[in-house]
């Protein structure tokens, strides 16, 4: 006569046996990464009326094909425009590239993705830098940032959309 445990043993085995085989136990891999990546960065967290801020903005090819096109927008958050006594503007574009920086076109909330220089190589990036000038007669003590939407397009015809990705924010100090 069989053991009541044995089977329930066997049972088990294979069940464990049949997920392991169809994939459904935890895998040890990594995510891949995403086919193109935007970030952000300032060279200050603080300015004061009357000062200014560099915004670097990078896209990285993370994928095996090149990048032709670009788009991209950038608008102020919800809290930037809560506060109308916080005055800026961009004033300047500039594009780092391989040999040096050079300037870009379109400043502001505009489609920025032109000023990527694109073809952009996989495995490589390109910054452009917008220059934010607050007002001298900006308000005070509060945040000025920044979200923003991409699309890429690679040379296999694929493309990828991100976004919302946000800028650190930039307080507006007075002395």
């Amino acid at each position: 006569m069989r053991s009541p445990l044995m089977r329930r043993f066997g049972l088990g085995a294979v069940l464990a046996l049949a997920l392991a085989v169809f994939g459904l136990s935890p895998s040890a891999s990594a995510a891949d990464p995403a086919p193109a990546e935007l970030t952000f960065a300032t060279d200050s967290a603080t300015t004061t009326p009357g000062g200014s801020v560099k915004l670097s903005m990078t896209i990285k090819n993370n994928n095996t094909y090149d990048v032709w096109f670009v788009y991209q927008t950038i608008e102020p958050t919800w809290l930037t425009t809560q506060r109308p006594d916080l005055k800026y503007s961009f004033s300047g574009c500039s594009l780092t590239t391989a040999n040096d920086p050079a300037p870009c076109t379109g400043t502001g909330p505009a489609n920025l993705g032109g000023n990527y220089g694109a073809t952009i190589p996989p495995g490589q990036s390109r910054t452009v830098t917008l220059t934010m000038d607050v007002a001298a007669d900006s308000g005070c003590n509060g945040n000025i940032g920044f979200y923003s939407y991409f699309y890429a397009e690679f040379s296999d015809s694929t493309n990828v959309s991100g976004g919302p990705v946000y800028t650190p924010v930039t307080r507006v100090l007075c002395s």
